[in-house]
């Protein structure tokens, strides 16, 4: 490559008749010709399996095509690890006896896997076959998808209890005598290492999708239209989850065995309802291993790679790293690992760029593990609610601003300064639109023994009071009651209830001693004692006003996703663009995405009021969450990596040198250059 054109990327110099084979320019105007290395003919190859080449695959033997492969793979992906898992987490905490830390960390196991491999990976697969290795990531992600739902399997029938009279029995303890017995305890909190398992397959198969996969996009098109098909990719990743949430949401509305026992009278709004969780993994499963077929057929480059790659420009960060990696040609074998990574590691504006991301990653990805939990019990909303209503408001907010900020990208034409100019201004919108946490949090709802004393008998966090001390109520089955009092209740034992009524399969709890007298006039004493199953209907109305704030705050925070990217893959040499979004990758997930699901677990237990504690004292599953508390941990840490995002992306954009113009060759050397060519 000469003059202008950018630095020369002999792993991209094409088998055709104008280019391969012949003498190049040297690099930054030496005036010295250097010999390009040979290409295979093979490598701008048609699209096929050896010499099977349908003509009819050549229609898709193009950038449009193998985005479209990319997208759904990518789609199927983001279903599986960013919708179904985060959808399913409540279910399996409740299911496998596991708290939110624990699920927190079956969230990062992926990340982990991701984080372990992306190097490698990421330097290795540079030269490689890119689509080969994506065909390698869909077999993978099918297999993680797999093995994470076998506990379903394994585990046998769903059995949420011994049925046990729920109501006040004062005389007669065998009905509600609880003992604790060690050989009886439960092993199915084993099954965190399946789960465990499940996601180390799958990060070992997203690795590849998004490393080599970027980079393949940013290899076939013109240097503009990337920002665009980088952003269209990352789009149509995040349609992954908006189906896994929308999907899993209705999954989780059918009984976990799909066949309610006859025995069992139990509905979604009892809380010890399960879903059927594992359907979604299994078909996924299926439809992944499908998409092997199609990566494994396209080939090395795609038809014209070499000349879109020769008329790049080059924006490498100017500190000289571009002239040592070509210099010593580094990338072509493991030797040069550590200095390819040093080179890296040593380059300001690529540092900054990643842990801005990084911040960013783990407030997104902590509110995508746990954004329906916060909906279910802030807003006193059904798991499955919650979950879709996450789903239609997350993803899709996501994916605009990744569309959004490629076509703005795109059309102007922004630089690799520019870019980074660009995320200051959605990063700082975002920090504000942060503010949802303070504006459209949700007051503790009424609740006897947590938020609530008995009338004044009881104290608060002690579930027993003079009106039930001689029911023998447990508090290890939690079935909640809403009293006449609008209070809510552990279980109709707990409000005193001695006795009820069947009607359509819907109880109704009658002579309850711990409800409290209404205000009201007229009303009979049988109706002042009243409880029906369920939690008590909400009194927070900010909802709506929490979507609306929270959808632009995803926007906003989204529009920084594809300019960071693009700015990545700019400013560093050609030949690390892989290893640059490897090392961004390990960053990513190191600092980011691992720590991010721990550590809104951790808030989120933390901000737990009342825990699901067994006749063995046991700690399980949170039963009720502080509202207030939760919504002010969750804003404090969102808004502090707000504000990491921001200074790095301030310090990138003054550490950024541009690379300078390369002088012209004189005229004498230029017919030298052509006579070479000729």
């Amino acid at each position: 490559m000469k003059g202008n054109d950018g630095i020369e990327n002999p792993a991209f110099e094409p088998p055709t008749p104008v280019f391969g084979g012949r003498r190049r320019a040297s690099p930054a105007g030496a005036g010295v010709a250097a010999e390009a290395p040979p290409v295979e003919e093979a490598e701008e190859g048609p699209c096929g399996w050896g010499r099977c080449t349908p003509k009819v695959l050549q229609l898709c033997n193009t950038p449009e095509g193998y985005l479209a492969a990319y997208s759904l793979l990518a789609i199927f992906q983001g279903i599986v690890v960013n919708g179904l898992i985060n959808i399913s987490i409540s279910t399996i905490e409740k299911r496998y006896e596991l708290n939110s830390s624990l699920t927190g960390l079956i969230s990062a196991s992926y990340d982990i896997a991701f984080c372990v491999l992306s190097l490698f990976v990421s330097f290795f697969g540079e030269r490689g076959h890119k689509p080969r290795w994506l065909a390698f990531s869909a077999f993978m992600l099918g297999l993680g998808s797999l093995v994470f739902s076998l506990p379903h399997f394994s585990s046998g029938k769903y059995h949420y209890g011994a049925k046990l009279e729920d109501t006040c029995q004062i005389s007669g303890a065998s009905s509600a005598n609880f003992t604790c017995s060690a050989s009886t305890k439960s092993s199915l909190s084993n099954y965190l290492y399946v789960f465990i398992l499940g996601q180390l397959l799958l990060g070992v198969g997203g690795t590849p999708l998004y490393t080599l996969g970027t980079a393949f996009i940013d290899d076939s098109v013109p240097k503009h239209t990337s920002s665009l098909y980088i952003g269209i990719g990352y789009a149509m990743s995040l349609l992954g989850p908006a189906i896994g949430y929308v999907l899993g949401g209705q999954l989780l509305s059918i009984y976990i065995d799909i066949k309610i026992p006859e025995s069992t009278q139990m509905d979604q709004d009892d809380p010890r309802w399960l879903g059927a969780w594992w359907i979604g993994f299994l078909a996924c499963f299926f439809a992944m291993w499908f998409l092997i077929i199609p990566f494994s057929c396209f080939p090395k480059y795609l038809p014209g790679t070499a000349k879109i790659q020769a008329e790049k420009i080059s924006e490498t960060h100017n500190d000289g790293s571009e002239a040592l990696v070509e210099a010593k040609n580094i990338g072509k074998n493991f030797r040069d690992f550590p200095i390819a990574l040093l080179i890296l590691l040593k380059n300001p504006v690529l540092m900054s760029l990643i842990l801005a991301s990084t911040s960013e990653a783990l407030v997104a990805t902590g509110f995508a593990t746990f954004l329906p939990k916060f909906i279910e019990n802030q807003f006193g909303m059904t798991s499955s609610f919650s979950a879709t209503l996450g789903g239609l408001v997350l993803v899709p907010a996501a994916a605009l601003g990744q569309v959004i900020s490629g076509i703005l990208v795109s059309k102007y034409k922004m630089d690799c300064k520019n870019m980074i100019k660009f995320m200051i201004g959605t990063c700082s919108v975002a920090f504000l639109l942060n503010t949802v946490f303070l504006v459209a949090k949700c007051g503790n709802e009424p609740f006897a023994g947590v938020s609530e004393t008995y009338n004044g008998t009881g104290m608060l966090h002690n579930l027993t009071a003079p009106c039930n001390a001689n029911c023998r109520c447990s508090s290890s089955r939690y079935y909640p009651v809403c009293g006449r009092d609008e209070v809510q209740y552990f279980s109709p034992c707990f409000a005193g209830c001695a006795s009820y009524n069947l009607n359509n399969k819907k109880k109704t709890y009658y002579n309850c001693s711990c409800i409290g007298k209404l205000k009201r006039e007229n009303i009979s004493e049988d109706f002042l004692s009243e409880a029906v199953p369920g939690k008590c209907p909400t009194r927070c109305k900010h909802l709506p006003l929490f979507l609306i704030y929270f959808f632009f705050a995803v926007v906003f925070t989204f529009m920084a996703v594809t300019p960071t990217t693009v700015a990545v893959l700019r400013c560093v040499p050609d030949k690390q663009r892989s290893f640059a979004l490897g090392v961004q990758s390990v960053f990513l997930r190191l600092l980011g995405t691992v720590p991010g699901p721990i550590l809104f677990g951790f808030a989120i237990d933390n901000s737990c009021s009342l825990w699901d504690v067994n006749e063995c004292r046991t700690k399980g599953a949170c039963w009720v969450y502080d509202n207030e508390r939760m919504a002010y941990l969750l804003m404090s840490i969102s808004a502090a990596c707000k504000i990491i995002t921001i200074i790095f992306v301030v310090v990138a954009v003054f550490l950024y040198k541009p690379p300078q113009p390369r002088p012209a060759l004189p005229q004498k050397d230029s017919e030298m250059v052509s006579a070479i060519h000729a």
